[in-house]
């Protein structure tokens, strides 16, 4: 019998549920592993707060701004990367060193020279930079030779070449660094929050319920974030693959009818 997705899903969410109770019962400390129940009850009563509402409107600004700037820096990399091999030499440095230092690292240097509002942001940025850097220069330097030469034999201008040939062809390539940046956002922007502890944050939250042993809230937090970075990759996924496929891909009534 086959299962809606949507019910597979579903019940794939209650069974994880059900073991996440039983490895609560098995410990048998609030204070160590709390209950399914005694997190969403403190998420619920979260929710009710202003502040948690407020904390979390401006991580998901934060983050947001980290995660845009990330994807517009590193697609104008990948692009100018991919077309010359002296960029690419000299930029390849920067794209090494920040894929091999830790976030950490990263962010106690950020704190050094920034504020502790603006140190999330950035930390977001270094960490989804890299990922549409390297997914762009792919995506372009794979590009069928056979399409670039049939757009130079019809004369096709440049702004054709990247509506018609090299947008199609990235698109998998820009949804892949889509999928993977907005994870690395979230965890290196609530990292950052975490550390830096700025004013109404997911971050700060997460530290004063470490703090202060309240781990019902602890998971509460944690439980915020997860449901805001999906809903985010959702929301960005649908953007990208509405407003960006619609323009790079014609229906086949508009070729008919341009070909009359």
């Amino acid at each position: 019998m086959k299962i809606h997705p949507k019910l597979r899903a579903a019940l794939i969410l209650i069974l994880w549920i059900g073991v996440w109770q039983l490895a609560s019962m098995a410990v048998g400390s609030e204070l160590l592993l709390p209950s399914p129940t005694a997190a969403i009850g403190s998420l619920f009563h979260l929710v009710g707060e202003t502040s948690f509402w407020q904390s979390v409107g401006m991580t998901l600004a934060r983050v947001t701004g980290g995660f845009l700037s990330g994807l517009a820096v590193g697609t104008l990399l990948g692009a100018l990367t991919a077309r010359s091999s002296l960029a690419d030499a000299f930029f390849s440095p920067i794209s090494a060193l920040i894929k091999a230092t830790p976030v950490t690292s990263f962010i106690i240097l950020l704190l050094l020279w920034f504020s502790a509002s603006a140190t999330p942001t950035i930390s977001a940025f270094l960490m989804v930079m890299p990922i549409f850097w390297s997914n762009v220069r792919e995506g372009i330097l794979s590009t069928d030779k056979q399409l670039l030469e049939m757009a130079q034999t019809y004369k096709f201008t440049r702004w054709m070449r990247v509506k018609r040939i090299y947008a199609p062809s990235l698109l998998p390539q820009f949804i892949a660094a889509c999928t993977t940046g907005i994870g690395f956002a979230w965890k290196s922007g609530v990292a950052a929050e975490v550390i830096a502890s700025p004013a109404f944050s997911v971050g700060r939250g997460i530290y004063n319920s470490k703090i202060y042993l309240e781990i019902p809230d602890l998971f509460a937090w944690t439980l915020a974030v997860v449901a805001l970075s999906m809903l985010f990759e959702r929301l960005i996924l649908r953007l990208i693959k509405t407003r960006l496929f619609r323009k790079t891909n014609r229906s086949p009534k508009r070729v008919r009818r341009n070909s009359v």
